[in-house]
C-alpha cells in the first residue's frame, strides 16, 4: 500500500510538474517576424545608466559615452542627444572619432537661465564639430507647457541667425497641427508619434506611425518631415490597447524599421538604452524605451523567432523545482486523500510556486527608485502572507473534501468502563448575567445523569445584587450538590474566577468540567464523556459550541450558521492530528492535568484556548466528540457579536506573542509538527484581516496618489492585484462548497453566515493589531438577552466599517472616472477596492438585519450532524 501511495503521490506531482511547463511554454511561445539586417537611421542616445541623473548631478564619465558609442556605432548611423549640460555636451566629440554625426538637442523648460546656457551650448557644439548635423531647441517644451510658442520661436531665431546648420524643435505631431506657424520658422519639422502614449495596439503601430506622417506632410508640403522619435516601451503600464512588453517592443521594431527602410524615410528610434531615472519623471513606463537594457545588454535579437521571456526555461524549471519537492513531501504523507484532491492540492502549491518564480524575476528586472523599492517590499510581504493563506485554505478544503478516512473519530458516547465514574466539578463562571438564563442552565445541569458531581458557581465583579442574589437563593435550595460564591472584585478576568473555583472544588474530584451561563446541558453529557478519561494520556475532552437560539431572528440566525463551519470542518480536521482548540464551555478536563499545567492563566483573555496548547505541550491527548451536548446563546446584537470576536481573536495574538518559540520546528516540547500547523497557521486569516485593513487604508492613500501625482504613484502590478482578488474569490468559494457539502445548510444560510462573517473582519483586524501592540485589554464579556438596539443604535455598531464602505467606493469611482479610460490597471485597483470594501459593507448590512425584528428564517436546526466521512 505505501509503495502505491507514494507512486500515486510521484504521478501526481509528475503531471502538475508537466502541466507548469506547458504554461509557461506557452505562454512564452515564440512569435515570428521578418527579421532586421541593416543599420538604423539614427536613434535617440541619453548616456545616464542605472544610479544616474540628470537631475542628481550624477552624470557619465567620457570613458562611459565612449563605451557606449562603441558598442552603437555598427547597430545606427547617427545619434540624437537632449542636452547639452550634464556631461552630454561630451557626445559630440566622441561621436566624430567613431564617424557618427550627431543631432545635438537643447532642452528647453521653466527655468530661463538653465534654458540661455543649453542655447549656447548648442551653438558652440555646432561650430566646434563638424559631425553636428541638426540642432533641436526644445524637446516637447509646447507639450509640457514650459514655454510659450513666442518664446521658443525666439529661442529658434537666435539659433537659426548663429548657425549654418538645419534648425527645429521636437514636439509631438498633434502640436505641430496645433500651430502650424511654428514652420515657417524651422528648416524642417521634427515630430514625435510614439504610439504607445496614444493607445494603440502594437500590432496597428507602424500604420499609425505612417498616418500621422502623411497627416503632417499634407499640412505641411514642401517641408522635409524628420521621425524624431519612434519606439515602444517593453515594460511599464498598459495604457489603453497598448501593452508594453519586450515581445510587442522587438515586433513594432523590426516591423518600424523595414518600413523606414523601404520608405526611405528620415528617424531616430527612442531609444538606445532604458534610463531608470525616468521613474519618477515619466512614471514607469519611462525607464523601458531602450533597445538595450541600463546594463547595456540588448533586450531581443534582431532576428529569429521573438521571445517575450527569453530565460522562460530557466524560471519555469525553477517553479517546477520549487514546487515538486513539497508537493511529493505532502502527498507522500496524504494516504487517505483521494486522487483528485492531491491532483488540486498539488497544482495549487505549483501555481503558488511559479507565482513566486515570477514575483522574483520581476523585481530583479525592473528598475527602482527608493520609494518604489519600499512600496516594493510592502506587497511582496503581503503577497508572500497571500499564498500562505491560500495554500492552508486550500489544504482545508482539500481535506475536508476529499479525505477518504479520518483515524481519529470520536462517538458521542464513549464505551462505558466498568468501575469507572470518577467525581466531576462542573464550575459555571457568571459576571452581569441575567438571573433567569443562569438558573435555567443550573436546572438543566440538575437533570444530569451522572452519579456524581458537583455544580460551583462563580459569580465575579458583579456589583447588582438583583443579579446574583436570585442565583445564590437557587443554589442554596438545591442542596450540597450545588454551591454558590461571590467575589466582589476578582482579578484575572474569567480565568480568575475559575481558579477560585479550583480552590474551592471538592477534594475528591478528578475532573474539572465548565459550562458557560448560558448553556442548557443534555442529560447524558457526563455519563457520554466521562469514560474517555479512563485512558490516562487523555488531558480534555471538547464537545462542539452550539446555540439554541438560531431561528428567532434572521440575525441570530447567521451568526448561528457561522459558528458552526468551525465545528463542522476545522475541529474535526485539528482533533484529526490531535490539535484541537479548547473552548471555555462544554469542556472537561483532568484535574491532575490541569494542576500540572498551573491552572487557568489570568494573563489571556481566551484562557480556555490557551490552557488548551499547554496541555497539549505537555504531552496530553485531546478528545473531540463531533456531537451537541448543549445550546446556548448567540449574541442579541452586532455589537456583542463582534466584542465577541475581538475577545477571541485578541487573545489569539497574546498566545501567540507568549507561545510562538513552542511551535518552531526545533523547540524542545511534546507538539507533534500535526499540532505545531495547526497553532502557527490556524490564526493566519485572522491576520490577513489585519493586513486588508491596513491594505484599506494603504489603498486609500494610494489612490490619492495616483490620482494627483501619477508619476509618482503608480498602480501596483497586477500580479499583486490579482493575489488579492484571487485570495476573496478562493475564500468565498471554498466557504459556499463546505457549508452545502459539510454544514450542509441551504444557500440562503449559507450567505447569510458569509454575510456574518465578513461584518466581523474590521473587528478582527483591529483585535490582531491591537494584541500586536499592547497585551493588557480587559476581558470583554459577550453579553445576552439585550434588548433589541433601535435603529440609529444599529447603525452606530457600524459607523466605522461604514465609513470605509463609502471612503473605498469614493476612491474606487476617483480613480476609473480619472484614469479608467486610459489604463486597464486603473479599472483593476477599482474593483479591488470595490472587493476591499465587501467586509465593510457586510458589517452595514448585518447591523440592518440587526435591527428588523421582521426578519425572520426557518428555525436553525442544532449542529447534530453525521459526521464526516
Amino acid at each position: 500500500m505505501l509503495g502505491k501511495i507514494r507512486l500515486t503521490a510521484i504521478v501526481v506531482a509528475l503531471l502538475v510538474a508537466c502541466a507548469n511547463l506547458g504554461v509557461w511554454a506557452v505562454l512564452n511561445r515564440p512569435v515570428e517576424e521578418r527579421p532586421w539586417w541593416g543599420r538604423m537611421n539614427g536613434i535617440s542616445y541619453s548616456p545616464f545608466r542605472e544610479g544616474q541623473s540628470p537631475l542628481s548631478g550624477d552624470v557619465p564619465t567620457p570613458e562611459q559615452i565612449e563605451e557606449d558609442i562603441e558598442l552603437l556605432a555598427p547597430h545606427v548611423a547617427r545619434l540624437r542627444t537632449y542636452s547639452t549640460l550634464a556631461g552630454i555636451d561630451r557626445v559630440a566629440g566622441i561621436a566624430k572619432a567613431h564617424g557618427m554625426p550627431v543631432t545635438v538637442g537643447a532642452w528647453l523648460e521653466k527655468d530661463l537661465e538653465r534654458n540661455e546656457r543649453e542655447v549656447a551650448g548648442a551653438i558652440r557644439l555646432a561650430r566646434k564639430y563638424k559631425n553636428v548635423d541638426r540642432i533641436l531647441v526644445g524637446n516637447e517644451s509646447l507639450l509640457r507647457n514650459d514655454v510659450t510658442v513666442a518664446e521658443l520661436v525666439a529661442y529658434l531665431r537666435r539659433v537659426r541667425s548663429r548657425v549654418w546648420l538645419p534648425v527645429s524643435t521636437a514636439e509631438p505631431w498633434h502640436v505641430w497641427l496645433k500651430h502650424p506657424e511654428l514652420a515657417q520658422e524651422v528648416d524642417f519639422i521634427a515630430i514625435h508619434v510614439l504610439p504607445y502614449w496614444e493607445g494603440t495596439p502594437h500590432e496597428a503601430a507602424v500604420d499609425h506611425i505612417l498616418e500621422r506622417l502623411a497627416d503632417i506632410k499634407r499640412a505641411f508640403p514642401g517641408k522635409h518631415v524628420a521621425l524624431t522619435e519612434v519606439g515602444w516601451p517593453s515594460d511599464g503600464r498598459i495604457k489603453r490597447q497598448s501593452v508594453p512588453s519586450a515581445t510587442n517592443q522587438a515586433t513594432f521594431l523590426r516591423q518600424f524599421l523595414n518600413v523606414a527602410e523601404a520608405q526611405k524615410l528620415d528617424y531616430y528610434v527612442m531609444e538606445a538604452f532604458d534610463q531608470p531615472w525616468k521613474l519618477g519623471y515619466e512614471g514607469s513606463v519611462g525607464a523601458y524605451w531602450g533597445l538595450f537594457d541600463a546594463d547595456r545588454r540588448p533586450k531581443f535579437p534582431m532576428s529569429g523567432p521573438v521571445i517575450g521571456v527569453a530565460s522562460w526555461p530557466l524560471l519555469a524549471t525553477l517553479s517546477t523545482a520549487l514546487a515538486i519537492l513539497p508537493a511529493l513531501w505532502l502527498l507522500g504523507r496524504m494516504s487517505t486523500m483521494r486522487f483528485a484532491g492531491q491532483l488540486f492540492f498539488a497544482a495549487q502549491i505549483q501555481a503558488s510556486a511559479s507565482a513566486v518564480v515570477w514575483a522574483a524575476h520581476l523585481g530583479f528586472t525592473r528598475y527602482f527608485t527608493p520609494s518604489t523599492i519600499a512600496s516594493w517590499l510592502v506587497l511582496c510581504l503581503a503577497f508572500g502572507l497571500v499564498i500562505v493563506v491560500l495554500l492552508t485554505e486550500g489544504f482545508e478544503l482539500v481535506e475536508a473534501l476529499w479525505r477518504s478516512q479520518w483515524k481519529r473519530r470520536f462517538p458521542a458516547a464513549a464505551a462505558p468502563v466498568e468501575g469507572f465514574a470518577p467525581k466531576v466539578s462542573i464550575h459555571v463562571p457568571t459576571c452581569n448575567e441575567p438571573p433567569l438564563m443562569v438558573i435555567q442552565t443550573l436546572e438543566a445541569l440538575a437533570r444530569l445523569d451522572y452519579p456524581d458531581f458537583e455544580v460551583l458557581v462563580i459569580d465575579n465583579n458583579t456589583s447588582d445584587a438583583r443579579l446574583w442574589q436570585p442565583v445564590r437563593d437557587y443554589c442554596a435550595g438545591r442542596g450540597p450538590r450545588f454551591k454558590f460564591l461571590h467575589l466582589d472584585w476578582c482579578p484575572g478576568f474569567k480565568a480568575g474566577a475559575l481558579n477560585v473555583a479550583l480552590r474551592h472544588m471538592d477534594p475528591a474530584a478528578e475532573i474539572v468540567a465548565v459550562v458557560d451561563s448560558d448553556y442548557v446541558v443534555e442529560p447524558d453529557w457526563l455519563r457520554a464523556l466521562v469514560p474517555y478519561f479512563a485512558r490516562s494520556e487523555v488531558g480534555f475532552v471538547q464537545a462542539p459550541q452550539d446555540y439554541r437560539d438560531g431561528g428567532e431572528r434572521a440575525f441570530k440566525g447567521m451568526c448561528y450558521w457561522e459558528y458552526a463551519a468551525f465545528f463542522h470542518v476545522g475541529m474535526v480536521q485539528r482533533n484529526e492530528r490531535n490539535a484541537i482548540i479548547q473552548h471555555g464551555t462544554m469542556t472537561l478536563i483532568r484535574k491532575d492535568a490541569l494542576r500540572k499545567v498551573n491552572d487557568w492563566a489570568e494573563w489571556c483573555i481566551t484562557e480556555d484556548t490557551e490552557l488548551g496548547l499547554r496541555l497539549l505541550e505537555a504531552g496530553y491527548e485531546s478528545v473531540y466528540v463531533q456531537h451537541s451536548f448543549g445550546r446556548g446563546l448567540t449574541p442579541d446584537s452586532l455589537s456583542g457579536y463582534k466584542s465577541q470576536r475581538f475577545r477571541w481573536a485578541y487573545g489569539a495574538v497574546q498566545i501567540m506573542k507568549r507561545h510562538w518559540k513552542a511551535l518552531l520546528p526545533w523547540a524542545r516540547n511534546r507538539l507533534n509538527w500535526g499540532q505545531r500547523y495547526h497553532y502557527a497557521v490556524g490564526w493566519l486569516p485572522w491576520f490577513a484581516d489585519a493586513l486588508n485593513l491596513l491594505f484599506t487604508v494603504f489603498g486609500l492613500a494610494w489612490s490619492v496618489g495616483v490620482i494627483l501625482w501619477p508619476k509618482q504613484f503608480e498602480l501596483p502590478l497586477l500580479l499583486f492585484l490579482m493575489g488579492t482578488l484571487s485570495l476573496f474569490g478562493f475564500k468565498s468559494l471554498k466557504a459556499l462548497w463546505l457549508y452545502a457539502t459539510k454544514v450542509r445548510c441551504g444557500l440562503g444560510h449559507c450567505l447569510g453566515a458569509s454575510i456574518a462573517g465578513l461584518a466581523l473582519s474590521h473587528t478582527i483586524a483591529k483585535a490582531v493589531l491591537s494584541g500586536l501592540l499592547t497585551s493588557d485589554r480587559p476581558f470583554l464579556r459577550t453579553p445576552k438577552c439585550e434588548r433589541l438596539p433601535p435603529l440609529i443604535k444599529g447603525l452606530a455598531m457600524a459607523w466605522e466599517e461604514s465609513l470605509l464602505m463609502l471612503l473605498l467606493w469614493a476612491a474606487a469611482g476617483a480613480v476609473a472616472l480619472t484614469l479608467g479610460e486610459d489604463s486597464p490597471e486603473a479599472l483593476v485597483w477599482s474593483a479591488v477596492l470595490c472587493v476591499q470594501s465587501i467586509p465593510y459593507g457586510a458589517a452595514l448590512v448585518s447591523a440592518l438585519i440587526n435591527v428588523v425584528p421582521a426578519l425572520r428564517p426557518a428555525r436553525a436546526r442544532s449542529l447534530r450532524v453525521a459526521p464526516q466521512t
